[in-house]
């Protein structure tokens, strides 16, 4: 045995203080043209009764990493296990818990709003709230600061990636995808310029079908097969992201 595998044979983790480790997580939809996030009333204390985002406590056992500790809460509190997940930050604190110096890494996700299937004891209630009501809510702990970290990360990533397009039904017009782009960035965008770069980038094709409208029949499109959420959209959209 080495001296490395000696002293590592023999050294006592606890004989240094560890912080609280959790995840939390932003779960974002598109539902009534309104962007909402998932909040959840906490059953247990501290800050029993109170409103905040979904996570939990990393299990060092199981989990190999942050990333399976967010999809095994993500499962646990919403009954999905495939979704778009993304990390945002980390933020620690020796004030974010009463419980003692805590440490989160925050993470947001997109996912089917009527897919949501809650299951856990902690959970007294879940709701899908309107983004604009959540962030008015006085949240438990720091979370209205974590929800203002993630809706951010949220709306710059759909001003330059392919992430709205993972929301879209199977058939879509180009209004259709043009509102949703509208609903993740809280802005307005030019319908013309929208257009011409959606349709630039190859992303999405003619179906060949059409939907009625008002006016007059509008093409109906679809996703060219599986698109990364990262596949950038160079200048495709040119309006900032509505202020929070």
């Amino acid at each position: 045995m080495s001296k490395e595998e000696e002293y590592l044979a023999s050294y006592d983790a606890s004989k240094f203080d560890a912080p609280l480790a959790t995840v939390d997580m932003a779960i974002y939809c598109v539902h009534a043209e309104k962007l909402h996030v998932l909040l959840v009333k906490r059953a247990a204390f501290p800050a029993k009764g109170e409103w905040a985002l979904p996570g939990g406590f990393i299990d060092i056992k199981s989990d190999a990493d942050v990333d399976a500790s967010a999809a095994r809460k993500l499962a646990a509190k919403t009954g999905i296990s495939t979704s778009y997940l993304e990390q945002v930050c980390s933020v620690g604190r020796a004030d974010r818990d009463p419980r003692g110096w805590a440490l989160t890494v925050l993470y947001f996700a997109l996912i089917d709003h009527a897919a949501l299937a809650p299951d856990e004891a902690s959970v007294e209630q879940a709701e899908w709230v309107p983004l604009e009501d959540a962030l008015s809510r006085k949240l438990a702990f720091d979370h209205h600061d974590l929800l203002m970290r993630a809706t951010q990360r949220l709306r710059g990533k759909a001003r330059y990636s392919a992430l709205p397009l993972k929301l879209m039904p199977a058939e879509f017009t180009l209004a259709e995808l043009q509102h949703v782009f509208e609903i993740l960035l809280g802005t307005d965008l030019e319908s013309k310029s929208f257009r011409r770069r959606i349709l630039s980038s190859e992303l999405i094709e003619e179906t060949g079908n059409l939907r009625p409208t008002a006016r007059r029949p509008a093409m109906l499109y679809r996703l060219k097969g599986e698109i990364e959420e990262d596949f950038a959209f160079p200048g495709l959209i040119h309006a900032k992201p509505a202020a929070l």
